[in-house]
């Protein structure tokens, strides 16, 4: 037998080194078995392990772009260390005037402390149960979504995000790229929270959150919130408000308690149950919060102070749109609240206070000569008004989705409570009045709304919304109401477009219209007699004049040009326009006068000229970039020139006159006055050579409303509006080219065209007619066959 020599036996150095070859050997070994012995198994286990790899490869490769910013830079510890820098964004005019300023509560945040237990149980049981526990990312939920979301298309499977990573997604938007956003999206959330997690603590990160998550109604931070839905502070809050808040931030709209209160209930209920889950809460008294009513106590914020508050507000809605589209050099969305943009807008300060003070000033004395006119009736003619402007309020809209019956919703609006209220004398006062007589109290107001624009440029020179934003939110630069005679020049432009000469005349006389129901138009002074031409039809505003003219061209051809003019709603081709039986804004009826002044050439009114980043960075620039040659050219240079001389005559010897004869203005002026057919609404549209400017006044309901034309027409309620303001700009040189400018001459064609008198009596008219009777007919014909 041969002897074994010890020293040869192989060490365990040797061993090892020998270790992987025989597992190699095995291995392969079991791999032909399999191979032979299994095929479909060994076929199946191969392309499952290629899948893998090349997943896993896959996800490295997208992980390791993003890190490196294939999607965009993401933010270092430096930028996320900035979060808390909020600074107030700021809107300028365009002489540097500050017009307000955009932020959060005055830049108040809450820290961690101050919020109360119930509100972070509420929302560390509904959108983060291991908050805690993890550093950031919940990878089993998250991908536990993530195979749903991309491998089986299922979009509804759930979000499974941390509030770290909701975090992060509310300091950085998310962005399309494609096919597989969602992925690349979640995957840059994933490394922003890890990065967060790393520069705060816990507590720093839900205070983070709380101070920047949106609610309901465009609503930012927990403080925001606490106030608005429940007029309390984020350390009150209490365990059934606190489920509501947290409800919303699933669906910001499909949740808000105000608007949808039974989705709101449903979803409170589910974040109480999740409360009890995790034993934050006890089975009895989720059970009992969940009988409780929503208790809303609706207080809205609002930035009411400054110039230009209806404005404002207007340009916040706009621009929160447009910042969607920026994003900054870290990847962060642009916060209109926190980031410290510089808003530069057409707006001049000093013709805004102008416009401020003339209308405010009107209303207040307009307001005296109503309530006066009505010797102590009502200013609604029914209490139907009374009933729907109840239903409507927020108040009856809580009182309702509490649970509240009729008789005790009408014990509650019939109890008088303590309440501040708008007064002309005082500004707001305090009172005690209830819900029911303040509805009364407000409905009786009158309002009124102003815009002024440069019909060449289309900047936006003033806006005012309404007589105070605080009490009347409503803007009445873009409310439709029917615009009364104001629409009449539009009549006649079709009219002169149709070919029919300024120079015929018309006569004014009743007519019934019997293919219309027998409709039988009347003049507002129920006066008749004599022919007119289309100037003198259109600067005494008669009504039968008009009808017929725009009968006779065609009343779906007037509302076509309506419509090509401005009228951004669409306009019914019905006779009863020719008498302005149209609802349209001031910011429609702005861009039809400036069509007719800028010489055929609608213009495209805009109102924003920069938006430049705290760091300087230029992010909307409209500076000498606006292309007046593109605008659209309906009508003529002649057409238009015809129209607004004899919007030039409505004011010399018109129904604007009195801006000569009580005003004094010597200036070159055009314009024309409107009143809808029950004195609701006073409008008058005028007009420099430079500058086109139109007010409206009338109440927040069509049912209120002067009972006398002589104090409910356009030229008591309105005109003196205008006039105020131009009697401001009148006595400040700074504005010469405004009120000294002069309209350019109209062609020879066009002063021939017009040169006729605007009235002619029977025997005077039996010659005219008869000459212009021929031209007349075979235009006419021409129109109607089309």
């Amino acid at each position: 037998m041969q002897q074994i020599n010890k020293n040869n036996r192989p060490g365990f150095i040797d061993q090892l080194r020998q270790w992987p070859q025989q597992l190699k050997e095995n291995v392969s070994w079991l791999w032909q078995i399999a191979r032979h012995k299994y095929p479909m198994v060994f076929w199946g286990l191969a392309a499952a392990s290629s899948l893998a790899l090349i997943g896993s490869i896959i996800i490295i490769i997208i992980v390791l772009s993003i890190s490196l910013g294939a999607y965009g830079k993401l933010p270092d510890k430096n930028d996320l260390a900035l979060v808390t820098n909020y600074q107030a964004s700021e809107v300028y005019a365009s002489e540097g005037t500050l017009l307000g300023r955009y932020y959060i509560e005055n830049r108040s945040n809450v820290s961690y402390e101050n919020i109360s237990p119930n509100f972070i149980n509420a929302l560390v049981a509904t959108e983060d149960a291991r908050f805690f526990k993890h550093h950031g990312v919940d990878f089993r939920s998250w991908f536990r979504v993530f195979v749903k979301n991309i491998v089986l298309k299922d979009r509804s499977a759930g979000g499974g995000s941390t509030i770290s990573q909701q975090l992060a997604k509310n300091l950085y938007p998310r962005q399309d790229y494609g096919y597989g956003s969602l992925a690349i999206n979640k995957l840059k959330e994933v490394l922003i929270a890890k990065r967060l997690e790393s520069l705060y603590s816990k507590e720093e990160i839900l205070e983070l959150y709380l101070n920047t998550v949106p609610f309901s109604e465009n609503t930012y931070g927990i403080k925001v919130a606490a106030r608005r839905f429940f007029n309390t502070t984020p350390r009150q809050l209490s365990a059934n408000q606190s489920a509501v808040l947290v409800g919303m931030l699933k669906a910001t709209t499909s949740y808000n308690p105000m608007r949808f209160p039974e989705r709101s209930i449903e979803r409170r209920n589910l974040v109480l149950d999740q409360m009890r889950r995790y034993r934050y809460l006890s089975k009895k008294e989720a059970v009992l919060l969940k009988k409780q009513p929503l208790n809303i106590e609706y207080s809205p914020l609002n930035n009411n102070e400054g110039l230009a508050t209806h404005f404002r507000e207007h340009l916040r809605l706009e621009l929160k749109e447009k910042l969607k589209d920026y994003r900054k050099e870290n990847g962060m969305g642009y916060n209109l609240y926190t980031d410290g943009l510089k808003i530069y807008t057409t707006l001049d300060g000093t013709m805004q206070t102008y416009a401020e003070k003339a209308l405010k000033g009107r209303l207040k004395d307009l307001q005296k000569d109503f309530i006066e006119h009505l010797n102590g009736e009502n200013p609604w003619e029914n209490d139907t008004i009374l009933l729907l402007s109840k239903q409507s309020s927020m108040r009856y809209q809580m009182l309702r989705n509490g649970g509240y019956s009729e008789p005790e919703i009408d014990e509650v609006f019939d109890t008088p409570v303590k309440m501040t209220v708008f007064d002309w004398e005082e500004g707001e006062k305090e009172v005690e009045m209830s819900p029911m007589d303040s509805i009364k109290y407000y409905l009786s107001f009158l309002n009124a709304g102003f815009l002024a624009m440069e019909p060449q440029s289309g900047k936006i020179k003033a806006w005012v919304g309404g007589i105070e934003h605080k009490y009347f939110q409503y803007d009445h630069v873009k409310s439709n109401r029917q615009v009364g005679s104001t629409f009449k020049p539009i009549v006649y432009a079709n009219a002169i477009q149709r070919g029919i000469p300024p120079c015929t005349y018309t006569g004014n006389y009743l007519r019934t219209y019997w293919q219309y129901e027998g409709w039988r138009p009347k003049n507002a002074d129920d006066k008749y007699g004599g022919s007119y031409s289309m100037e003198g039809g259109l600067i005494k505003s008669i009504n039968t004049v008009t009808v017929s003219m725009a009968m006779r061209s065609g009343p779906k051809y007037v509302a076509e040009l309506a419509e090509q003019l401005g009228v951004a709603d669409t306009v019914a081709g019905v006779p009863a326009i020719a008498l302005g039986a149209v609802e349209t804004s001031l910011a429609n009826m702005i861009k039809v006068y400036g069509t007719f002044v800028n010489r055929g050439r609608r213009p495209e009114p805009y109102y924003i000229e920069k938006v430049i980043t705290r760091e300087g960075e230029v992010l909307i620039d409209n500076t000498n970039k606006i292309d007046t040659t593109s605008w659209a050219q309906v009508m003529t240079t002649e057409q238009a020139d015809m129209v607004r001389e004899m919007l030039r005559s409505a004011v010399n010897r018109g129904t604007g006159v009195r801006l000569r004869y009580r005003y004094k203005f010597e200036n070159d002026l055009g314009g024309k006055t409107g009143t809808s057919q029950n004195h609701s609404d006073g409008w008058f549209m005028g007009f420099t050579p430079t500058l086109v400017a139109g007010a409206w006044v009338g109440a927040e309901s069509p049912a209120v409303r002067f009972r006398s034309l002589r104090l409910g027409q356009g030229a008591n309620t309105a005109l003196p509006v205008f006039a105020e303001f131009l009697g401001q700009l009148n006595d400040n040189q700074k504005y010469d080219h405004y009120t000294k400018s002069k309209f350019p001459e109209a062609s020879q064609e066009t002063r021939l065209a017009l040169r006729c008198p605007n009235t002619v009596w029977p025997q005077q008219a039996e010659n005219t007619e008869t000459q212009e009777t021929e031209k007349t007919v075979e235009v006419v014909a021409a129109a109607e066959g089309k």
